[in-house]
């Protein structure tokens, strides 16, 4: 045993020498992001969440690998959209509409919007968040870390009613600073979502904030069939709290153990996702 505690520790003393000079360079790099986080902006990030379960999962928009393609690979505008036979086709379900819609309000800002033909009938999407901006610019696309965003935004406003419920959206993106009268009505820390559900199989993770043993607005009763899967509490698979409540870094697995140290050591291909949003209710 106290070879063990020996090892640990030798282990501990060489992560952290390995580390120190990237975690320096990440505290130094995230100091501005950190004071703009709780500095007062202009608009709260409190937005209606009402997407289903099914159009999130099953709808014909993102359903369809080449579709899902097209979607992201092309930009997130009117001409993009409409010269794409494969997704305006699919823009015929309610339920691709429906995605679509929180698609661009997560995605664009809210001076843009995107008005898009159906039959006979046009339907106008509204731009909110603004969390991946430059898919709505000519030319544009929605890489990784693009997917990333919007994917968390979308899982973050799952209901599972399908009710609008009013939630505060906060995370390490310009677009989800906070003001504080915001985190002052908003200060119940319900969970936080990541993933990438734009992939072939989708991923769809949430951990749960401190304190907490379910999401209810989003699962349901019950976590054993959430629309995300449950990994674990947020301070175990995540980075944080930062100052405004969210976590970041988070992992699609519960660490196996933890050293002495505080490091924490994740089975082999655990993945971690940099964008995540926090949810805080009233």
């Amino acid at each position: 045993m106290e070879s063990a505690r020996q090892f640990a520790l030798i282990v501990c003393v060489a992560v952290s020498s390995s580390q120190a000079a990237c975690i320096a360079s990440t505290e130094l790099d995230g100091l501005d992001g950190e004071d703009e986080v709780v500095a007062e902006v202009q608009q709260e990030v409190v937005v209606y969440n009402a997407l289903t379960r099914n159009a999130l999962t099953r709808n014909a928009l993102t359903r369809n690998a080449l579709t899902r393609n097209a979607l992201t690979r092309n930009a997130l505008t009117r001409n993009a959209l409409m010269g794409n036979s494969l997704t305006s086709e699919a823009l015929r379900d309610p339920e691709s509409r429906e995605l679509l819609s929180f698609i661009v309000s997560c995605a664009l800002p809210e001076d843009q919007s995107i008005d898009v033909d159906v039959g006979r009938k046009t339907y106008t999407f509204v731009g909110e968040l603004g969390l991946a901006p430059e898919w709505g610019k000519k030319h544009g696309s929605c890489g990784e870390t693009c997917q990333e965003w919007v994917s968390a935004c979308l899982l973050a406003r799952v209901n599972y009613l399908g009710e609008h419920v009013m939630i505060s959206l906060r995370g390490q993106n310009d677009a989800l600073s906070s003001t504080r009268k915001e985190r002052d009505r908003y200060d119940a820390p319900e969970a936080t979502y990541y993933g990438n559900v734009f992939l072939d199989t989708q991923r769809r993770f949430a951990c749960l904030a401190p304190g907490e043993d379910s999401i209810p607005r989003v699962c349901g009763p019950s976590l054993d069939d959430c629309v995300v899967d449950v990994v674990g509490d947020c301070e175990d698979v995540c980075d944080g709290p930062r100052r405004d409540g969210s976590f970041t870094n988070c992992h699609d697995r519960e660490p196996i153990f933890e050293l002495p140290c505080g490091t924490r050591i994740f089975p082999r291909g655990t993945d971690r996702y940099r964008s995540s949003v926090s949810v805080f209710l009233e």
